[in-house]
This record gives structure tokens, sequence and C-alpha cells, in this order.
């Protein structure tokens, strides 16, 4: 056995906090999630040895129906058989993020900002995952070797803005993270920093004081955008987990995935953009799915997507509507689709 370093941004904290409890204490059993939900009998067609595994937070199982097999939330998680179904034009990387993965931790895709992968970790795995087939391994520099990436933002002053993504960023412990927010607020031509993260939604009480301070203490005009794609995800849990980051003044954002059979109606997107405000979130991008090997079966038709968002339009205040994008390899941004004229229901 190879000894950790103790400066080893990924060795496990002496300290255990509830949120990490959390995280051990997974379901990662097909079997075992059904059987929670009084499914075992009337199992769907699974994959039962998936190369991408199954891990779901029991907080998040809470909150799926007892014996409702088609249970939008249950359906991102559990692994169906469809996923092993090879179908054109879906790859293990959508969005060739191995040109733009300039250095181990660090992607550089689009003009005036960078992301870096902190962990390969995540607390839940969303079968619709777009990273599914990243190369963590290759990405996980120990503490000691993060100089490089610091050089890199640092020799380019047209960077203004460093987006923390992963797996999950907020998978690290309060401590470091601090260090890293800390770290990259000494780079002067920085002025933003933008966390991406499910940990909030999936297990709520990884907002610990110490979360909500290094967010909100920082220099850097800090965002946190969330991920819940459909309306019960937003639990009272999750309200009282954001409500100190809004106090504070966190900027709360939230992105979405359009998912079959998740979220691809307008009563569900309409209800979610509305339990999103009620809890401090603007809702921020729906992302048409990423077309990602193993997940095919969660494919909208880019015709249905405007006229969900044609509904939206119709039935919302423009506040509350979100933009729905296409991420397309090698483009300069993100490709807003434009609403249908029809709209749907």
């Amino acid at each position: 056995m190879i000894a950790r370093s103790p400066t080893d941004w990924h060795a496990k904290d002496r300290q255990d906090e509830p949120w990490q409890h959390a995280l051990r204490e997974v379901v990662t059993s097909s079997d075992e999630l059904l059987a929670l939900l009084d499914l075992a009998d009337e199992a769907p067609a699974l994959d039962r040895r998936p190369a991408f595994p199954l891990r779901v937070p029991r907080s998040f199982v809470a909150r799926m129906r007892r014996g409702e097999r088609d249970d939008p939330l249950l359906r991102q998680v559990l692994p169906a058989l469809a996923e092993t179904q090879t179908q054109p034009g879906f790859v293990d990387d959508p969005l060739d993020e191995s040109e733009a993965n300039k250095l181990p931790g660090l992607i550089h895709k689009y003009a005036g900002r960078v992301l870096l992968v902190l962990s390969g970790n995540c607390a839940i795995n969303c079968r619709y995952c777009f990273r599914r087939h990243f190369p963590y391994a290759d990405n996980r520099p120990p503490r000691a070797e993060w100089a490089p990436v610091f050089d890199y933002i640092e020799r380019d002053p047209s960077l203004h803005e460093v987006i923390l993504s992963g797996g999950d960023p907020l998978s690290l412990s309060d401590r470091r993270l601090a260090e890293m927010v800390d770290r990259l607020a000494a780079i002067a031509h920085l002025r933003r920093l933008r966390v991406h993260s499910r940990l909030p939604v999936v297990v709520p009480q990884r907002v610990t004081p110490a979360l909500v301070e290094l967010l909100t203490g920082s220099r850097l005009a800090t965002s946190l955008v969330i991920h819940a794609n459909h309306p019960r995800e937003i639990d009272e849990t999750v309200g009282a987990a954001l409500r100190p980051l809004r106090a504070a003044g966190l900027s709360l954002l939230n992105q979405s995935v359009l998912l079959a059979g998740v979220n691809d109606h307008a009563d569900t997107l309409t209800e979610l953009s509305e339990r999103l405000f009620a809890v401090g979130v603007l809702p921020y991008y729906v992302h048409l799915l990423d077309r990602v090997s193993g997940a095919a079966h969660f494919d909208v038709p880019e015709a249905h997507a405007r006229a969900l968002h044609a509904a939206l339009l119709a039935r919302l205040p423009g506040y509350l509507v979100p933009r729905f994008v296409r991420a397309v390899a090698h483009a300069a941004s993100k490709i807003p689709l434009g609403p249908a004229l029809a709209q749907t229901t």
C-alpha cells in the first residue's frame, strides 16, 4: 500500500462531518434501491453490472415515490439496460474535452474563463452525465503539482473567471476548498469564481457555516450553480441549506438537463422554475442532452425542446425562464435555442 502524503488534497480528512458520512453511506446496489422503493418485484430492464456504477445518497432516495417505477428521480440514477446499447452519434467524449484539457486538472474551452477539475468524486452518479467516461485518473494532481495550473492562469491576463467543477468540487473539505479559493483570489486579473455542484441538492448537509464563509468571503464575485432537473428535488431540506448562502449575498443559479421521462413536460419545468425561485435560486440553463454514450434513452428532440421553451415563455415572467442551450464541441460558446412558434403542454 502506498502511503498518502498529508498534503494530498484527496486524502481522507481527520474530521468526519455529517455530510462526509452521508457520502459514504450511499446506495450502490440496484437491488437495494428497488427494495427501498417497494419495487423489488417490478424491476425494470436493468444493467446489472454497469461500467458506470450506481451511486445515490439516501437523502435523495427519500424524495423518490415508493412503488413508482417511473419516478423521475429514480430514472436519473438507476442503470438501465438501454445504456448498453450503442447508438449512432453518441460517443465517450461528446464535447471533445480531451482537446481542451490543457493540463491535468484544467480545461480551457471558452474565452475569458477556465474550468478546474478539483475532484473526480460525485455524491450521485447521474446516468446522463457527459463526463461519465472522463479520464479523472489523469486529472487529479496532488497538491504539490497544482503549480502549473496556477501558472497557466497567471500567464493569461484575458482570464477573468474560474469555474470549479469535477466530479463535484464540493466533495472536497471546507479546508481544502478554502485553500483553493484563496490561491485563486491572489491572482490579480481574476474577477469571478463560479462553483458548479449538485451536492447542495442531493446532500444538503454539505452547506456548512465554513462553506458559506469561504464562498462569500473572497474578493472574487462568486456564484454557486446548483443542478436540479425536477421540482421534487427541491424539498425543505434543500431550501434550508440554501437560505444562509442567499442571506450572505451569494448568487445562486440552477442548471438542468432536458431528459426524456424526467422533465420533458412544460408543467414540470414551470413548477421547477417556481420552486427554485421560492428558495432563492434563479433558473439559468436547460441543457439539451450532451450525446454521451450510454445516455441515448434520455434524448429529447430539438423541436420538442423549442416548443417547451415557447411554453415557458408564455407561462412565466422572463426572469424565471431558463435559457435553452446546446453545447457543441469547439464552439466559442454554448448555442442558444430559440423558442418554437407553437407551444406544447
